[in-house]
């Protein structure tokens, strides 16, 4: 299973959480917003592999976001969640843009499955990527360097991927935290620096 780095985006803040620490159990990079509005700008400043849309949000909802996203050419897969389940709402949100759609209450393990399949097809995804010397393996989740090979944890993926999607650019304590660590995160911001 390759690793992937989600936006989760959920206003249930319970649910928020549980899906997060399932995902990031699984070895994904899992961020978190729980607003419409959050989640534009977060998908616009962050490359997600995919992204968990919650269609009730307060505020701007998630069909609202999608439509948005895919106006800006935001080409992320989606799936939208939501206890939404006629037939015309699965239709109006797969034509908003979303690339699946599951109703709540769902199985954790198919909703897995489901982003697994989304990532694969995803098609902007690199299994292998290199960055000045250093190679990345996103399949076996390793970093090689001069013939030495390192397995990375679930947080040292979310910040390879992070720091060498932005290269040449500063990125601050505050921006690490957020995209690696998580919004909610409450722990020390020196843990950017150990």
């Amino acid at each position: 299973m390759t690793p992937m780095k989600v936006l989760l985006v959920e206003d249930e803040r319970r649910m928020a959480q549980l899906l997060a620490r399932g995902l990031g159990e699984e070895g994904h990079a899992v961020d978190v917003c729980h607003d419409g509005e959050t989640a534009l700008r977060q998908a616009a400043d962050v490359p997600y592999d995919v992204v968990v849309l919650d269609w009730a949000l307060p505020g701007l909802d998630g069909v609202s976001v999608l439509r948005e996203w895919r106006a800006k050419g935001v080409a992320v897969p989606v799936l939208l969640l939501t206890a939404r389940g006629s037939t015309g709402e699965k239709v109006t949100g797969l034509r908003a843009g979303a690339d699946d759609y599951l109703v709540k209450p769902f199985d954790f393990e198919e909703l897995l499955a489901r982003l697994e399949a989304l990532h694969r097809r995803g098609g902007e995804h690199l299994a292998e990527t290199r960055v000045g010397g250093l190679s990345f393996d996103a399949h076996r989740r390793t970093l090689s360097f001069e013939g030495r090979e390192e397995r990375l944890t679930g947080r040292e993926y979310g910040l390879f991927v992070e720091l060498s999607g932005h290269r040449g650019d500063v990125l601050t304590r505050t921006k690490l935290l957020s995209t690696v660590w998580g919004a909610d995160f409450d722990g020390a911001p020196n843990v950017v620096d150990v």
